[in-house]
């Protein structure tokens, strides 16, 4: 089968596997968005995933999860998130039990996008405190989005602004910190508009790191994220960016336990994963890992090659969690190609979730998790729900079908019917 998104054709996949029994009418739409007819589709079984019966070994990894909002509250843009926090800690909790991490509070989570300070640190001390409670991993972003954006406005460069964008991180850090959760520090909006170069970068990360109490991650997140991050590390140069990126890396490496690169360039991420493979061991023996945050090509990426393999911290994940955890597991047993077959059969998913405009991935995230049951409603904080066409979203569910991730058949193609009738399409 084969559709259209705003980011132009897709092409969706046809599973050769057992189909569910359940059955739905998707439309098709022309090149304007106009329905010109529509076809039966018999849904597919969900894929043959499995958890692990033992801690996941051959990768760390990571799925950065979204928050679902309460559904009678006014989570509209502008208004402060009102959290379901039961479907919210649930999701966290199906993820844990798949074996991989959970990276909270971050861009996935809205951070910058509808989820205000104070729903934040609720996030970070809530999902911290589930997390102890079956010992799984997590870890929470710190960044500085407590600053009103009005006020970052008013921030000019030089030594006041970095102060206050220092002390913001610090404030954050220590909630992550207390709340006994991995920190991870993420790209700053505010210190890119007050950073002169990159010498400012260095001053406000080296205060930072130095209030860190174990090992951070490092996040470096592209424009096609989030825009108002252009110029990050004091230059529009990849390269440059990248050689201040390593002198602060080099300068702070006990304190680092990776980084996460999110600008969905594969060649610029192995030169880099290189380039920490050759700095020299810590006292502890260890370097900085790279966790993959290129949610295009983290099959490749993950399976590596002679000289090395990213771990991972992907959005993507949180949508794919059973068939991310069965590729691990297979990376685990020593079969490196069935586990990145597993990955590879779910890169075209990716690629149409984080299209263009890809900061609203997010939407697509929530729509997959309506779809299976995870939440009782398609929405998002801040009305973010609205951020992709119908079209992007009857063409994400067919993908995900395709790739065997519509885990409740019956369920997805009930709430597909009731979907495309409040939205004007009856097949």
């Amino acid at each position: 089968m084969s559709g259209a998104s705003a980011a132009g054709p897709v092409e969706t996949q046809v599973s050769t596997g057992p189909t569910s029994g359940a059955s739905v009418g998707l439309p098709v739409f022309d090149a304007e968005g106009r329905v010109t007819g529509s076809e039966t589709v018999e849904l597919s079984a969900p894929g043959p995933w499995t958890r692990p019966s033992r801690p996941i070994e051959s990768r760390i990894a990571f799925a950065a999860a979204h928050v679902v909002p309460q559904v009678g509250a006014e989570n509209v843009p502008g208004a402060p998130a009102v959290v379901d926090w039961d479907s919210t800690l649930a999701y966290r909790h199906r993820i844990w039990e798949h074996g991989l991490g959970v990276a909270d509070a971050m861009d996935t989570a809205q951070r910058g996008m509808g989820l205000d300070w104070a729903a934040t640190q609720e996030l970070v001390r809530r999902s911290a405190a589930e997390a102890a409670s079956v010992g799984a991993r997590v870890a929470c972003g710190a960044g500085t989005d407590q600053l009103a954006p009005e006020a970052v406005a008013g921030l000019e460069p030089g030594d006041a602004g970095l102060a206050a964008v220092a002390d913001a991180y610090r404030e954050q850090v220590q909630v992550v910190q207390d709340a006994g959760a991995q920190v991870i520090v993420m790209a700053s909006r505010a210190l890119a508009q007050v950073a002169r170069g990159p010498e400012d970068y260095a001053r406000v990360y080296d205060a930072v790191l130095a209030d860190a109490d174990q090992p951070v991650i490092l996040h470096w997140l592209g424009t096609m994220f989030d825009p108002a991050l252009a110029g990050y590390w004091g230059s529009d140069s990849v390269d440059d960016a990248t050689a201040t990126f390593l002198d602060l890396i080099r300068a702070h490496q006990p304190r680092i336990d990776g980084v996460k690169v999110s600008l969905l360039d594969a060649a610029h991420e192995v030169g880099l994963r290189r380039a920490l493979a050759a700095l020299p061991p810590s006292d502890a023996g260890t370097r900085p890992r790279l966790y993959t945050g290129d949610d295009f090509n983290y099959p490749e990426l993950i399976a590596g090659d002679e000289q090395g393999h990213s771990d991972a911290l992907l959005g993507i994940f949180a949508a794919i969690y059973p068939a991310a955890s069965t590729a691990l597991q297979a990376f685990d047993a020593g079969d490196a190609e069935g586990g990145h077959k597993i990955l590879a059969s779910t890169e075209a998913l990716g690629r149409h979730i984080f299209a263009a405009p890809t900061y609203y991935y997010k939407t697509g995230i929530a729509f997959l998790s309506w779809l299976n049951g995870f939440q009782p409603g398609f929405s998002l904080v801040g009305g973010l729900h609205s951020g992709r066409s119908l079209r992007h979203l009857v063409d994400l569910a067919r993908l995900a079908d395709g790739c065997g991730l519509l885990l409740d058949p019956p369920l997805a193609a009930a709430r597909l019917r009731a979907f495309l009738t409040t939205n004007g399409v009856t097949a």
